[in-house]
């Protein structure tokens, strides 16, 4: 995630969005006091190789703490940190109140059924698993990992300004640049493209069972973005 003071606006990361490629370009605008927050080494390889920034500021800051945040930082050491795919609700709880309700906050989804295939493929890339089925990689996931939907909502409410679609990807990331007041082309880079070996369409990868499993636990972002299997 990124939450940039220069420009005003907080970026909430959803999985299998072209997210990481998004990040790394908006990396370019940050300034000195803005969150970025860390990615794969890999991925960082490729921010520094633009000369965009890093990570950085990405602890909270103390007085931001509640008790729980005490709690870790005391029996484990543990201090509290601005995440990858951080939810609405956590980012909330450690912005000001200045920041989350003028910053220009946005977001993107994609059809989940497609972007589960694309996140199975990664996890494949990512294990070494080449004999993990589909089924299995649906069953083995937690429901807010299947769902991005509580990424940038907060008690089933959407919690930020603007979700784009990963479909028309480059047009909607336009029109966010242009609400944020940047004018310059933003070229986004190809990240994370090697994962997949099976190019087939979604349709032709999903049964419809996975189909049903899939609606069910993806009906709130459905519901919101009018996706369809079709």
């Amino acid at each position: 995630m990124i939450v940039s003071h220069r420009h005003k606006f907080i970026f909430l990361k959803t999985r299998k969005t072209a997210g990481t490629s998004i990040e790394v370009a908006l990396s370019r605008f940050c300034g000195e006091a803005d969150i970025i927050t860390p990615i794969t080494p890999e991925d960082e390889e490729v921010r520094r190789q633009h000369g965009y920034r890093g990570p950085q500021n990405y602890l909270v800051p103390l007085r931001r703490y509640r008790a729980q945040e005490w709690r870790k930082l005391v029996l484990r050491r543990h201090p509290t940190k601005f995440y990858n795919h951080m939810p609405a609700a956590e980012a909330k709880a450690f912005l000001s109140d200045e920041a989350w309700n003028s910053y220009y906050k946005f977001s993107f989804d994609r059809n989940p059924w497609d972007r589960l295939v694309s996140a199975y493929f990664w996890r494949r890339y990512q294990t070494g698993n080449d004999a993990l089925s589909f089924q299995e990689f649906l069953t083995q996931q937690r429901p807010h990992v299947l769902s991005n939907y509580s990424i940038y909502s907060i008690e089933g409410r959407v919690a930020v300004d603007f979700v784009g679609r990963y479909e028309t990807l480059l047009v909607d990331l336009r029109k966010i640049l242009d609400r944020i007041g940047i004018a310059e082309p933003v070229e986004l880079p190809r990240l994370k493209a090697k994962a997949r070996t099976d190019r087939r369409p979604y349709r032709e990868i999903i049964t419809p069972d996975q189909h049903a499993f899939i609606a069910s636990h993806c009906r709130a972002e459905i519901a919101l973005m009018g996706y369809t299997f079709d």
